[in-house]
């Protein structure tokens, strides 16, 4: 049994990951904010010990670390990854101070393994499946304090040995996932016969449904020796259109209605190409994602149906559902 610790134990991968690691048989911890949103942890909220510290507060962090002196560390706290998190100040003191701040301690007290969650913004635009070993570009407010993280932890990993290795996290989707996200969304209508307002069809994202996303940092910390200072891609290696997610939607859930191409307006971050390499991972832990777009839509609209107190909660939070 290992004693973890997870930072965003109560966002949509942290909640998934808390729920694997309880299933696993783990002592787990969840380092979180005096504020928080704890819904996602009503039906485990028994098994879990909160520790409250803010990340930026580095005599609270350590405190708590010291505490707790966790085996396996997964630091999945961030902010500004929604549209609604535009305060840069903010992304900054939470994604690298908080990181910086979190890592020192581990370090500090010699935790086994430390694995943050990075994200595929920090490649920018690419028109291939982007690898580990190239440019980053990152192209947003929030990809940079990401970016900067990851770096941070590679040159900690590089100059004091501490066991730190980044996950690149794709487009994660499946049970708990934010509201406004657009698989939810999609979900939501969709079980009403409905679709939601809609972007470009060939808008594309390489989707990975949180099961293999917990798997693969799961297999960071404790399958096999990774090289310290490691970042791994988690991503399935290819592709989604919003075209092909639509369909796909329609036809788990037999949809009448048709889509309406471009009701909805563009965003910034919006790309016709959107994908990652998964060799590294594949080679270094032996991962690859086990679920296709489809089976994760079929298990991910299943719980919707299976939880009509989620269902309902989700229609609550969504604009037009």
């Amino acid at each position: 049994m290992k004693r973890v610790l997870i930072t965003g134990g109560t966002g949509f991968v942290g909640a998934n990951l808390a729920r694997r690691v309880l299933r696993d048989g783990h002592e787990i911890h969840l380092l979180v904010r005096r504020s928080r949103q704890s819904w996602r942890l009503d039906e485990i909220a028994a098994d879990v010990r909160l520790d409250e510290a803010d990340l930026e507060d580095r005599e609270a962090v350590r405190r708590v670390v010291r505490g707790v002196k966790p085996d396996w560390v997964f630091h999945l706290a961030a902010y500004g990854a929604y549209p609604t998190q535009t305060d840069f100040e903010r992304m900054v003191a939470t994604n690298l101070t908080g990181s910086v701040t979190l890592l020192d301690a581990c370090r500090e007290c010699g935790v086994e393994a430390f694995v943050q969650a990075g994200s595929s913004s920090e490649y920018g635009y690419k028109d291939h499946p982007a690898s580990e070993d190239e440019l980053l570009q990152p192209n947003s407010h929030y990809a940079i304090t990401k970016a900067a993280a990851t770096y941070y932890c590679q040159f900690a990993a590089r100059t004091t040995g501490v066991n730190a290795v980044t996950v690149r996290l794709y487009s994660v989707y499946g049970p708990y996932e934010e509201p406004a996200r657009l698989i939810p969304t999609l979900i939501v209508h969709g079980l009403r016969g409905q679709l939601p307002p809609l972007v470009s069809p060939a808008t594309a994202r390489d989707f990975v449904y949180v099961d293999d996303a917990v798997d693969a940092m799961l297999l960071v910390a404790g399958a096999r020796p990774v090289p310290r200072g490691t970042v791994l891609n988690v991503c399935s290696g290819s592709q989604t259109t919003l075209a092909s997610a639509v369909a796909i939607a329609r036809k788990l859930m037999r949809i009448p209605a048709d889509p309406v191409w471009s009701s909805m307006r563009a965003r910034s971050w919006d790309t016709d190409v959107w994908v990652g390499s998964p060799a590294a991972a594949e080679r270094e832990i032996g991962w690859r994602a086990r679920f296709d777009f489809e089976t994760g839509m079929r298990h991910t609209t299943a719980w919707f149906r299976d939880n009509p107190e989620r269902l309902a909660f989700y229609t609550s939070r969504i604009p037009g559902a």
